[in-house]
């Protein structure tokens, strides 16, 4: 949590510099008709484009002795806190999806999602922010979320964006803030209670819809079959580090995140969010590849 205030202190100023280069960002755009089925997203990994296929919905870890929605009672006695799952980011289980114990961050392979938050245009206005259409009760959203979101960054960033100006891979060309077996609202009070902008400790969450956001895996779990992969959110501070649609430029490798990460430009966290897919190379990428070996 200390990397995400020091970080999140400084995007207001990292914001206002990344708009000035953000027309480098790939256009904004959906995946082509028939390239992906309804049950799969994009994600990057060793510099390419890859296909993630989810074969059952996610799970947000809720242990025993959790207090996730902050009423100071634990999980195993709170009825209200298991009802519905809480998704919440800085939070790091020591147990995941399928009983492994330890450390989430330690014992499962990481799924980094990649969050804009940056404005490619210096956008302030609260109109902007992901609408409340389609949107749970008890998400702050629409202007309510804008203007929450000028008030802490300055801007709105393009993760928060109804439509985002630079490309991602969730919404894969659904509505803000859906994704495709993905949770459609996390929890952001741990983060907001370390920047002091409520009580410390949180005494209650503040749910957000599902960020605009891409995914990255580790260069050598680029092809693997379906499994449990533990959410790992990274703030993108730049736009020059954005992926491009394509994956030949921006943070498309573990590589490239480590170098944005070591100069402050992007920060990482756990989170109790897991997603259960497997990976492969998109075709065209395979193709390109193998012309490349020869």
């Amino acid at each position: 949590m200390r990397g995400i205030i020091t970080a999140v202190a400084g995007i207001a100023m990292m914001a206002a510099a990344g708009a000035a280069s953000a027309q480098q960002s790939s256009p904004v755009g959906v995946h082509p008709a028939g390239t992906l089925k309804p049950n799969q997203t994009q994600g990057y990994g060793a510099g390419s484009v890859l296909t993630l296929t989810y074969t059952q919905n996610y799970a947000c870890v809720d242990q025993p002795m959790s207090n996730l929605n902050f009423n100071r009672l634990p999980a195993e006695s709170d009825h209200t806190e298991t009802a519905l799952p809480i998704c919440q980011a800085g939070t790091d289980p020591t147990i995941n999806p399928p009983g492994m114990v330890g450390k989430a961050s330690t014992t499962t392979d990481p799924l980094y999602v990649l969050i804009p938050m940056f404005s490619s245009n210096n956008d302030t206005n609260p109109d902007d922010a992901i609408s409340c259409t389609e949107v749970l009760r008890g998400t702050h959203c629409g202007p309510e979320l804008g203007a929450a979101l000028i008030k802490l960054f300055g801007t709105i960033p393009e993760s928060f964006k109804k439509k985002p100006l630079v490309f991602t891979q969730c919404p894969d060309g659904g509505p803000a803030g859906t994704c495709t077996m993905h949770a459609t609202k996390v929890d952001l009070a741990p983060v907001l209670a370390a920047l002091g902008l409520g009580n410390n400790p949180p005494t209650s969450n503040f749910f957000v819809p599902l960020p605009n956001h891409s995914h990255l895996l580790v260069d050598s779990q680029i092809n693997q079959s379906a499994e449990w992969w533990q959410v790992l959110p990274v703030l993108v501070l730049n736009a020059n580090d954005w992926p491009s649609q394509d994956g030949t430029s921006g943070i498309t490798s573990v590589a490239a995140l480590q170098a944005a990460e070591n100069a402050g430009q992007a920060v990482e966290a756990p989170s109790n969010f897991f997603l259960y897919f497997g990976s492969k190379v998109a075709k065209k990428d395979m193709s390109m590849n193998m012309n490349m070996g020869r």
